[in-house]
């Protein structure tokens, strides 16, 4: 069987690409593993809008459960909390990634483009000369003048391939999460205090990972929220709690578990996500026959509060697409046109910005000390015992009490503020 282009996978980054390279009359086929597009795929349930307004404009029309209108971050200990809280404009969703990749594998149908589900890509397969011609499933061989990569960052088929190398403990983390539901849409609302179309992203640090690097989080759906713990693998030996718990213990700690009482567990899931972004990308996107788009490409962009992922993905798949329309012919050459597009667009830009995240977010002392140390400082300025503290003697006493040194966590702070 031959096709023009064969797509490895049905996330947003391979959907995305399939969808516009069906529109502009190409014979394209997504592979699959799960039961449906988007069914092995996990991520926290925030997409942010800008760029898809410019790359996939007609995402307004997916099933768009809430729009973000409140952030909050919380530093959390065993039996305090401070929270920063900002509302902001409508630059975001929230929504079930299947719901999200549901949509988009309706649209590239409805363009043409055939998804076959259930089926494992075992390599991607090369002629004599090394180019890329297809891929094999088993003993089977599909043949493809293209083939675009979107396996997501397992990338078992590029290690296999000999294009980048197996992944490090330091360059990945592991999420667990939990959707649970409520009674109605409006107890949802009640509790979380939100209108009809708002919904709220909150983010955890500190407790929720036993102090390592990683953090917690809550984005409320339509009438379900989706919360979690990201944590960093190469601290994972350090747990004393194993991680499927992690979650747990968030969603009973006396702070959140107000929020959440009596929601019903609908589902749980863990996935592995990329934490250092650019830095696990491979040494090119393009090769004869082959590009390399989304989570396998390393574009994802976590600054520990914000990260961001899906509209990485679909404007890689946009502009992989663009590439292959453009470029004539399946050389490396010709489609060296995409890895020119990348640095153009707001993808390679952004993640070069960031690139020195990971070395602060991998940082053991900064999720230690700085969620310790803010909470020790506001409990004691709000109390009025004895004495009326000053927040001088407020942040002195904490530091003496957590031997928390402030000068260096106001280092730590600087760093922090200046990469991230």
């Amino acid at each position: 069987m031959k096709f023009d282009v064969a797509v490895v996978g049905g996330g947003p980054a391979g959907l995305a690409a399939a969808y516009k390279l069906a529109s502009a009359g190409f014979r394209v086929v997504v592979l699959e593993r799960g039961r449906e597009p988007g069914s092995k795929a996990m991520y926290g349930g925030r997409v942010y809008t800008h760029w898809l307004d410019k790359y996939l404009p007609e995402f307004r029309k997916a099933a768009i459960d809430r729009w973000v209108t409140r952030e909050l971050v919380t530093f959390l200990t065993e039996d305090k909390a401070v929270t920063l809280e900002t509302t902001t404009e409508r630059g975001s969703f929230v929504t079930p990634l299947v719901s999200f990749t549901s949509w988009l594998a309706r649209l590239s149908r409805d363009a043409g483009a055939q998804i076959v589900t259930e089926i494992t890509v075992d390599q991607l397969a090369r002629d004599e000369r090394g180019r890329f011609v297809g891929v094999k499933s088993g003993s089977d061989f599909l043949r493809a003048d293209y083939v675009i990569d979107a396996e997501g960052v397992n990338r078992l088929l590029l290690e296999r391939a000999g294009i980048v190398e197996r992944l490090k403990p330091e360059t990945v983390a592991v999420g667990v999460k939990e959707v649970l539901k409520f009674e109605s849409r409006k107890l949802l609302e009640e509790r979380f205090g939100l209108g009809e179309e708002e919904g709220l992203a909150w983010t955890f640090a500190g407790y929720p990972t036993e102090y390592l690097p990683g953090g917690g989080f809550l984005y409320t759906y339509r009438d379900s929220v989706a919360i979690g713990v990201v944590m960093y693998l190469k601290s994972w030996d350090k747990l004393k709690t194993p991680v499927y718990d992690l979650v747990e213990k968030l969603r009973l700690h006396p702070y959140v578990a107000p929020y959440v009482r009596g929601a019903m567990l609908l589902e749980y899931g863990a996935r592995m996500t990329p934490v250092v972004g650019i830095n696990m990308a491979p040494p090119k996107f393009h090769y004869d026959g082959l590009l390399i788009v989304g989570d396998a490409a390393g574009f994802l962009l976590h600054t520990g509060v914000l990260i961001r992922g899906v509209d990485f993905a679909v404007a890689s798949g946009v502009l992989a697409a663009e590439a292959i329309r453009e470029s004539g012919d399946p050389s490396a050459e010709a489609l060296s046109i995409y890895e020119k597009k990348l640095k153009s667009s707001f993808i390679y830009p952004q993640l070069e910005k960031f690139r020195n995240v990971d070395r602060i977010l991998g940082d053991e002392t900064l999720f230690r000390d700085l969620p310790i140390f803010a909470t020790g400082v506001v409990n004691r300025y709000f109390t009025i015992d004895d004495k009326h503290r000053t927040l001088f003697e407020a942040l002195r006493e904490t530091s003496k009490e957590t031997n928390v040194s402030l000068f260096k966590l106001l280092i730590y702070m600087a760093r922090a503020v200046r990469n991230i």
